[in-house]
């Protein structure tokens, strides 16, 4: 599958973008919905990312999720199931030019994807020189590869499996050590 690459510089609106989705798609999931994290690149500070906000919607049933998607599609977000994921629900958001804006990844309270998504975002913000190369490996990845968001990806999985093992190593002893 081609679709284009871009990633651009760190836009201080992200953060208020996410609030807003929030706010918009927080009612679709009702009293299932424990909690919205912001995830991904957009959501780590001073750091080079595509322009897609990433939320991580925590619930407390993952099958209840089905049942938001009828009012998450009136926000324009279509479900993709788990979506090569088990235990997630995906969904997505794009603009009126077909480009992708928002991705809701919905995952139930406790489960191993939403202690990765959260231990990698918080391990990048705790450690800006780790932040900045991911920014520059992507930079280079995605002008190496703009019509080919699989060799993006690709280029990047070594990185993100390394430093998710730190992350999640560091989280592990940042309970411990508050316990």
């Amino acid at each position: 599958m081609r679709q284009q690459v871009v990633v651009v510089p760190c836009d201080p609106q992200w953060p208020i973008e996410f609030a807003t989705a929030c706010t918009e798609a927080a009612p679709a999931f009702g009293a299932n919905l424990v909690t919205l994290h912001h995830i991904g690149s957009t959501a780590i500070p001073g750091i080079y990312a595509k322009p897609i906000i990433d939320m991580l919607a925590e619930v407390t049933d993952i099958e209840l999720v089905d049942q938001s998607n009828a009012k998450l599609e009136r926000l324009h977000y279509h479900a993709k199931g788990e979506y090569g994921i088990p235990g997630r629900r995906y969904f997505y958001r794009n603009n009126s030019a077909g480009i992708r804006t928002h991705q809701i990844h919905s995952f139930q309270a406790g489960f191993p994807g939403v202690i990765r998504h959260l231990a990698f975002r918080d391990f990048l913000r705790a450690h800006p020189d780790l932040a900045l190369s991911y920014s520059v490996l992507k930079q280079r990845l995605a002008a190496a590869h703009p019509d080919d968001i699989e060799a993006y990806m690709d280029g990047k999985d070594a990185f993100i499996k390394d430093t998710e093992a730190m992350a999640l190593a560091w989280a592990a002893w940042r309970v411990q050590t508050s316990a």
